[in-house]
């Protein structure tokens, strides 16, 4: 999953575009997403899961449709968030199956939902449940829930990121449980169909993640006992696991972790355990590249100023990292004014944007960046394009390039 030498393989496709740009008015920015190398690694993902185990992809994390058509074949449905995203999905795959989360779902949504036979409905609070109950009642249908559950698990270790475990405003407080698993006895027109976690976000070891999906499992068998919850299939453990931008050769350990889920599957007691993942899937297959406007020096730091910024890619300023990138060189100058350079040094990557947070890289050793040289980020898959706010100083989108592997010079239509 590291940044690797064969990123080079991209040149061609670099130099065509900045070809047919072919103005220093428009210089290049551009997304490039390897969906050869995503098939693959969706599919090892898939594949390494024991029976019992299922993964749907998140598709906040990257929503286009290629993507989405690339990973229909190979996970066992979507997750979405909202009811622009269950549309989406809707229009361009009529029988995937869907799960939906999130909170502050409206009324509107839980309709759609409804209406559009989403597999599971991940409810945050009592009072959307009771919300949902009327709607199922107005159409004569069941609507089918999980129960999402901030649960207080003792000895819990905290990733960057933290959805649980604490006071957020996502999912039921698990002290708020019995009250909803009584409710739900008199309104037939729920069905339990099991529970949703979701505690954390940037995951990166392996054997730390297992050990919490088994304090799901059996806070789950425990809550079945306790409450006679015959109707429970399934147990949703969220995503979480995370993408390591800061050490990119120290990647989650999915073959291990899927080892390890062999030897959890007797805590299943034979419920369905559902992975939902986004930036764990599509992250490694997105590139995105920024022609290099100008080279310049202020007080003791070397600035390379590039065509795009956190409005085209934010996972920098998000993740609060210095993001891995490579200097693709451009050796075509048709300029005659004289072309800025630098050689063995440390650069910081900005973009064009009227704020210091403008920032993707810094302190960065590069031996050689030019003015006209491409600087491409690899991991740019999930929540890059799809978090940024594209429109801040109405700067022109980047374009989106759809490449498979086996022809990188010839797919750029």
């Amino acid at each position: 999953m590291a940044l690797n030498a064969n990123a080079l393989r991209w040149v061609p496709v670099f130099e065509r575009l900045r070809q047919e740009v072919g103005t220093d008015d428009a210089p290049l920015s551009s997304y490039l997403y390897d969906l050869e190398a995503l098939r693959c690694h969706a599919g090892s993902l898939t594949a390494a899961l024991p029976p019992g185990f299922e993964l749907f992809y998140a598709i906040k994390a990257n929503s286009d449709e290629p993507i989405l058509k690339t990973l229909a074949p190979l996970t066992h449905g979507f997750e979405v968030s909202s009811g622009g995203e269950l549309a989406w999905v809707r229009s361009h795959f009529a029988d995937t199956p869907i799960i939906f989360s999130g909170p502050g779902k409206t009324n509107t949504e839980l309709t759609q939902a409804l209406d559009l036979g989403v597999e599971a409905l991940h409810v945050e609070s009592r009072h959307e449940l009771e919300r949902l109950a009327w709607l199922a009642r107005e159409r004569g249908v069941t609507a089918p829930v999980l129960l999402r559950v901030n649960l207080a698990i003792e000895g819990l270790q905290a990733t960057t990121l933290m959805m649980g475990g604490k006071p957020t405003p996502f999912g039921i407080a698990g002290d708020q449980l019995p009250d909803c698993l009584a409710w739900l006895r008199a309104h037939p027109e729920i069905t339990l169909r099991g529970f949703h976690f979701h505690l954390m976000s940037h995951q990166l070891d392996a054997a730390t993640h297992l050990r919490l999906l088994g304090a799901y499992l059996d806070q789950v068998r425990r809550w079945r006992h306790d409450y006679d919850l015959s109707t429970l299939d399934q147990v949703n453990v969220g995503g979480g696991i995370g993408v390591n931008y800061r050490e990119p050769e120290r990647q989650f350990d999915w073959p291990t972790f899927a080892a390890g889920l062999t030897e959890l599957s007797t805590q299943r007691d034979g419920l369905t355990v559902r992975f939902e993942c986004g930036r764990y899937v599509t992250a490694f297959c997105g590139y995105y590249a920024m022609e290099v406007i100008d080279v310049k020096h202020a007080f003791d730091r070397t600035f390379v100023v590039a065509r795009g910024g956190t409005h085209q890619f934010r996972t920098p300023y998000a993740q609060g990292h210095s993001h891995p990138f490579r200097v693709l060189p451009v050796d075509h100058w048709p300029h005659s004014y004289p072309r800025p350079e630098v050689r063995g040094t440390r650069v910081s990557v900005v973009g064009q944007l009227c704020t210091p947070k403008d920032l993707l890289a810094y302190d960065a050793p590069v031996e050689h960046v030019r003015a006209g040289d491409l600087v491409v980020f690899p991991y740019a898959g999930a929540y890059a394009w799809h978090i940024s706010h594209h429109d801040f100083l109405r700067h022109p989108h980047p374009r989106h390039i759809y490449l498979p592997a086996e022809s990188p010079a010839s797919s750029l239509d």
